[in-house]
């Protein structure tokens, strides 16, 4: 049995190590923002000159760190960098935390991203407008440190599951970059089939296949907003089973469909509030702060007030919703405004315009599409569950309630 053997997390790792100095090397960086990362995921970096990067583009990371964002850390956002680039940056808003010899780097990933440990930070924020957490609350908090042997144990158990879903995440983004390659085709291009035998009139989107329409997006479909229930009344949410979504169920979901959300209200919620029940399979739209994030819910549900959502049409299908959106996504940033925060309003959105396709070319694209879509979906389903059986296994492997000291497992350090 492993002997139990606690530390301060401050005692093996460096917090926040190295930051861009005069001496910097690179005319240009690879940021990655708070906004890009999510639950253990990215949606990318930036590329971008040194002189033109924002002022929290300081932190620089090494392969095994771990990233997280320090403001309102119950929402979870955390990184595990592997292999970056030389030029990779990331926010001041992260803490980059560096790993001695004394914790193995996946070991420290995973126990820094336990609920537990998020628990703990968000009991250690400061702040009411941002509440965040300082180098002080990681290095004082108490961690289980096995020896390395052990560490190395846990952390093969648990990279199976991350291996699995790594590998599926890699899957749905060929089929998703492969579905929006056929939407640019048939309806930016208008490579569609038989398009060579359809003559191309003017509109006002330019020249348009004759035959199609261009038509605003609100004339088309039914568009809904969202709303919150009185918070203080627990009759609202206490025993809720309706969806309630919020954008941060979005942002760190990061996947084409979504099938449940952080909140749910009850029924007596949606009846006495501005909430709208929308049905399965339409579209959401992140419309505030972080604007453009979309995603396909799986079952009915309502949401706040940050939304717009598309509620599909035979004339354009939920997918081709989905994709239209994802294409016009810097288009829909650009009508927003606000002066405290960027905002789009439903009747901005439902001015824009769109080329509609007679009935038949949507149903073929229905019909091509729809395979990849519904595979995207069941790999999000397998990757859900997976995440599931590897969140219930890894607080009890990282604080040493289940002892893996008598398995044989085969670690990579070990097989080297």
């Amino acid at each position: 049995m492993e002997r139990k053997s606690t530390t301060n997390l401050g005692s093996v790792i460096e917090i926040n190590p190295a930051s861009i100095s005069k001496h910097y090397p690179y005319d240009e960086i690879e940021y990655i923002d708070i906004s890009s990362v999510g639950t253990g995921f990215s949606s990318g970096s930036t590329r971008m000159s040194l002189a033109e990067a924002p002022s929290r583009a300081k932190r620089l990371v090494e392969h095994g760190d771990t990233i997280l964002a320090t403001v309102r850390p119950n929402l979870r956002s955390f990184l595990y960098i592997n292999n970056p680039r030389e030029d990779v940056v990331v926010s001041t808003g992260f803490a980059v935390l560096h790993p001695s010899s004394k914790i193995d780097t996946r070991f420290l990933y995973y126990t820094v991203t336990n609920q537990r440990f998020t628990d703990y930070l968000s009991a250690n924020v400061k702040g009411a407008a941002y509440p965040a957490v300082d180098a002080e609350a990681f290095a004082r908090a108490e961690i289980w440190l096995p020896d390395l042997q052990v560490q190395q144990t846990i952390v093969a158990i648990l990279s199976t599951y991350d291996d699995l879903i790594e590998n599926n995440l890699r899957r749905i983004k060929i089929l998703e970059e492969m579905a929006q390659s056929l939407y640019r085709e048939w309806f930016v291009k208008f490579r569609f089939p038989g398009y060579q035998r359809v003559k191309m009139v003017n509109s006002p989107l330019g020249k348009i296949p004759e035959g199609w329409e261009v038509r605003q997006i609100g004339e088309v479909i039914q568009t809904l907003g969202g709303g919150t229930p009185s918070t203080k009344e627990p009759s609202y949410w206490e025993g809720g089973n309706i969806d309630w979504y919020t954008p941060s169920d979005l942002t760190a979901s990061g996947s084409m469909f979504i099938n449940g959300s952080s909140k749910r209200i009850t029924q007596l919620g949606l009846d006495r509030s501005s909430a709208k029940l929308f049905p399965a399979y339409s579209l959401m739209m992140t419309s505030r702060a972080t604007i453009g994030v979309i995603a396909i819910n799986t079952e009915k549900a309502c949401s706040n007030q940050g939304f717009i959502t598309c509620i599909p049409h035979d004339r354009l299908s939920v997918f081709h919703l989905y994709f239209w959106t994802n294409e016009n996504r810097e288009k829909i940033i650009g009508v927003a405004s606000g002066a405290t925060f960027k905002e789009i309003s439903r009747g901005e959105f439902r001015e824009f315009p769109i080329a509609v396709p007679p009935p038949p070319i949507e149903n073929i694209f229905v019909e091509t599409v729809e395979p990849m879509c519904r595979l995207i979906e069941n790999l999000i389903k397998r990757n859900q569950n997976l995440r599931q059986t590897r969140d219930f296994l890894l607080p009890k492997l990282i604080s040493g309630e289940l002892d893996v000291s008598q398995l044989d497992i085969t670690t990579p350090e070990a097989n080297a």
